[in-house]
């Protein structure tokens, strides 16, 4: 029987396919680590874990999974460094003047990661998890871009299920400025997705699925968060996760 399951996985491993440049896709990973980690926009273990996950992406789809992750980490740190100075007046800075961190490499990139390995494993599905992780840094990206430029530039908050007025920064507080900023960030992820996949149904699922997946984020925190049951990684990790699921099934 054992010899049954080791020859099993023997095959399956063989019958895997490793991409033809992966050699190049390495020291593009490589490349990509250090500069993240010399830049000071993550630490050294969020860093290599971003490596990791590059990895598994390139795995699935080569540069063109590679490049979702690098268009989500640039704008999410262009969108932590505008403004920097008027978010720390308000105390509404990120920690550590945004530097990213293990935890936040967890929160935003396990979904689209596990569903580039996915795709390197199951290729006769290949689509289904493109769309994945494309909804995945859509909702992401969404996220990031409300709440960090909504933070500064919003002119008025309001709690996402009482419609109260409050001040910027808790849990499920929402502004008109931020939420425009989140759908413009998801749609930002759905163009790249229509130029690479050549889907225009793709690109207003990946779209939808990013503000799915940000109001979601918005919700949880409104609830969940808000009493203290999960913290703010935890609802980054499932706003990704319910835009993947959400892309899916939309798909």
């Amino acid at each position: 029987m054992m010899g049954c399951l080791y020859g099993a996985k023997a095959v399956f491993l063989f019958q895997l396919t490793w991409p033809e440049n992966i050699f190049y896709g390495l020291l593009v990973v490589v490349f990509f680590v250090f500069l993240s980690i010399i830049s000071g926009k993550i630490d050294v273990l969020g860093g290599l874990l971003g490596g990791l996950m590059a990895f598994m992406l390139f795995l699935g789809g080569g540069f063109v999974f590679m490049g979702y992750l690098f268009l989500f980490f640039v704008l999410g740190s262009a969108a932590s460094a505008f403004k920097i100075s008027t978010k720390e007046q308000k105390g509404l800075a990120e920690k550590n003047k945004g530097k990213r961190s293990i935890g936040n490499a967890l929160a935003n990139g396990t979904v689209a990661s596990v569903a580039g390995l996915g795709a390197w494993l199951w290729p006769e599905v290949h689509a289904w998890f493109h769309i994945a992780l494309a909804a995945a840094f859509a909702s992401a990206t969404s996220d990031t871009l409300s709440s960090e430029i909504g933070n500064v530039l919003g002119s008025r908050y309001y709690h996402i299920l009482t419609f109260k007025r409050f001040n910027a920064g808790p849990d499920g507080i929402v502004s008109l400025e931020g939420s425009l900023a989140g759908i413009v960030g998801s749609l930002i992820i759905a163009i790249a997705y229509s130029l690479v996949a050549q889907d225009n149904w793709g690109l207003l699922v990946v779209f939808l699925s990013g503000i799915v997946g940000n109001l979601s984020d918005s919700l949880l925190g409104a609830t969940l968060q808000w009493y203290g049951w999960l913290n703010n990684h935890m609802v980054n990790f499932m706003n990704t996760l319910i835009a993947a699921v959400f892309g899916v099934l939309l798909y």
